[in-house]
């Protein structure tokens, strides 16, 4: 099994990775998609979905590492949100994220309980907690394709193809 300081260095960089691809495809998100209503449910638009990513990150942050001194970055206003202010909130939640990794991590492999934590469905061993918020991301992130697709705005494939580029987005988040 590896180390703490081991564990950390490999799940740091696979969230920084999950991350860069979501701010990938943001960027990648013409005006008029970014505004477009989703079929069938009239009051939510892609910049919705976007900017529920972000604030989804900022309540688990807030739920799991706010009794810990982790900070908590500020929501979005999700109908309001420009694709270039998400892309700095979302790098700002992403600091968010690594400190919770490193907060459990830094306790044996698991986040230690807060009592705001009341949901209990997630195991908060570190493993899980990455797995669910990377599987959280590619969930939204699908949908946004989908979406460009079926609303007439289908990606270019460099986009959906460069959402699969681990390796260059990994390269990328390093720096």
């Amino acid at each position: 099994m590896p180390s703490r300081l081991g564990l950390a260095d490999t799940l740091v960089p696979v969230w920084s990775t999950t991350n860069r691809i979501t701010v990938f495809l943001i960027e990648h998100l013409s005006p008029t998609l970014w505004t477009a209503v989703v079929p069938g449910a009239p009051r939510r638009t892609v910049r919705m979905i976007a900017g529920h990513i972000h604030n989804a990150r900022c309540m688990w942050i807030k739920t799991l590492g706010k009794e810990h001194g982790i900070e908590v970055p500020e929501a979005v206003d999700r109908r309001r949100v420009s694709p270039k202010q998400l892309i700095q909130a979302l790098n700002r939640s992403s600091r968010g994220m690594i400190s919770l990794l490193t907060l459990g991590c830094d306790h044996g492999g698991t986040i230690p309980a807060s009592s705001a934590y009341t949901w209990r469905n997630l195991p908060l061993d570190v493993g899980h907690v990455l797995a669910y918020f990377v599987a959280h991301e590619g969930h939204h992130r699908g949908q946004i394709v989908m979406l460009a697709r079926q609303l007439g705005y289908r990606l270019p494939a460099q986009v959906t193809g460069g959402l699969w580029q681990w390796a260059k987005r990994a390269k990328e988040a390093r720096g």
